[in-house]
């Protein structure tokens, strides 16, 4: 390993024992005069970032870093008063800011994050909250700890249709809701690691982007964007989408943690994720403030796969969406609409007055909890546990296993899976 890439690992050192430290004194943050903007670092500049970039832009952009030195000029053209950087670490130690916004590829969402928390920053980090299981819990526990306003990058959750679909479920127009469902026919996967060594493009620090992930030579294969369909530094379709979709489920349901977890598929891949496949986690009765919730049972498919109630018709054929099975009914929905079923019974249904209010916006959300310290709709105490469970679906697909899971205690109860929740790093 290079000498410039074992000092990056120990400085962001990722081992089980290392990952949250004992915390800091939380840090007096300060008051915002009215109509004062936000000093925000931007971390990753392009393709989501950029979007991202766009959605704060007007608050005080101070500093704007990305490890491609293209992208990063051609941010700094739009707003030439922000300084330029390529390491983040750079960027939080030596600016004065009150915030950070992650749009950086998964594998570091968890050392980014958690180094600006540490430094006393509000966070804004992109979907999944982070690559390993281990990492979204102590993320969350350290956001909890520093007093931080934390904000997931799950964009949909802020729009009406969602707000709709949830007062739908919790309503009891379907009955007694005992199978969800969560599916997109998209595909992040497949491929085998590339032979060759191409040169690493001018202006790219490549050992920066990788980060403490396991050292392999560069290849075009891996960024911009095909990265998510790599064990290493992504999730595949799962993690790609899960934190959108399973989130409406999560939810509508009062979810938290799942006690037992399961997948299916082709025979796993040792370095990408499938074309195809499905999970189903299992989760407890719980007590709400509505009432008592049955036991639930969760299905995830991606690649063309599909629930049962789409392949033999009982609803709608939609690419994407959430399924609620219920004693009384089912209800289809995806990010802009929701039909219930059968058409025939619900002919002429009146939805419930609304009763959740909508959002400004989830960036705009975010930023006035940054000078309220108010609260957010994605908060890391909650877009942990939604990151969890979307990542157990990928440990047990790659373990080849189902396992009961031991949320408390962060443990699966077959060996392989285990493993995979603290995966090793560099």
């Amino acid at each position: 390993m290079p000498t410039r890439r074992r000092v990056l690992a120990s400085g962001a050192a990722l081992g089980t024992a290392a990952l949250l430290p004992a915390c800091r004194t939380t840090p007096a943050r300060r008051s915002f005069a009215p109509g004062e903007r936000v000093a925000l670092g931007i971390i990753g500049v392009a393709n989501r970032g950029e979007a991202n970039l766009d959605a704060v832009a007007g608050e005080n952009l101070v500093a704007l870093c990305d490890v491609d030195e293209s992208y990063l000029a051609r941010a700094g053209e739009r707003f030439p008063a922000a300084r330029k950087y390529v390491d983040y670490r750079e960027l939080i130690t030596r600016e004065r800011l009150d915030a950070v916004v992650i749009s950086t590829a998964d594998h570091t969402h968890y050392p980014a994050a958690r180094f600006a928390l540490e430094h006393g920053l509000d966070v804004y980090c992109e979907k999944p909250l982070t690559h390993t299981v281990e990492e979204a819990r102590h993320l969350a526990e350290l956001a909890r700890k520093t007093g931080a306003v934390t904000q997931m990058g799950t964009q949909i959750h802020a729009e009406a249709n969602y707000r709709r679909v949830v007062e739908l479920v919790r309503s009891g127009v379907l009955g007694e809701i005992k199978t969800a469902h969560a599916w997109v026919d998209k595909a992040w996967g497949g491929g085998e690691r590339p032979g060759d060594t191409p040169p690493v493009p001018a202006g790219l620090h490549y050992d920066l982007w990788l980060g403490d992930a396991p050292y392999r030579p560069y290849h075009p294969d891996y960024l911009p964007g095909s990265w998510r369909r790599w064990w290493d530094f992504g999730g595949g379709t799962l993690g790609d989408m899960g934190c959108h979709l399973i989130d409406l489920a999560f939810w509508a349901l009062e979810l938290e943690h799942p006690t037992r977890v399961a997948a299916e598929g082709p025979e796993p891949h040792l370095e990408t994720a499938p074309l195809a496949m499905r999970a189903r986690w299992e989760f407890p009765a719980r007590a709400t403030q509505g009432g008592a919730l049955p036991p639930l049972t969760l299905h995830w498919s991606d690649g063309g796969l599909v629930p049962p109630a789409l392949e033999d018709g009982r609803v709608e054929r939609w690419g994407m969406g959430v399924l609620f099975e219920g004693s009384e009914g089912m209800l289809l929905a995806d990010y802009g609409r929701w039909k219930l079923f059968p058409e025939a019974k619900f002919a002429g249904f009146t939805p419930p007055a609304p009763w959740l209010p909508d959002s400004i916006g989830h960036h705009r959300e975010w930023l006035e909890a940054v000078k309220t310290r108010g609260p957010t709709s994605c908060a890391f105490a909650y877009a942990g546990p939604l990151t969890e469970t979307v990542l157990l679906g990928n440990v047990a697909f790659r373990a080849r296993s189902a396992f009961d899971w031991d949320a408390r205690r962060l443990r699966a109860s077959v060996p392989a899976a285990d493993r995979l929740v603290r995966a090793p790093r560099a």
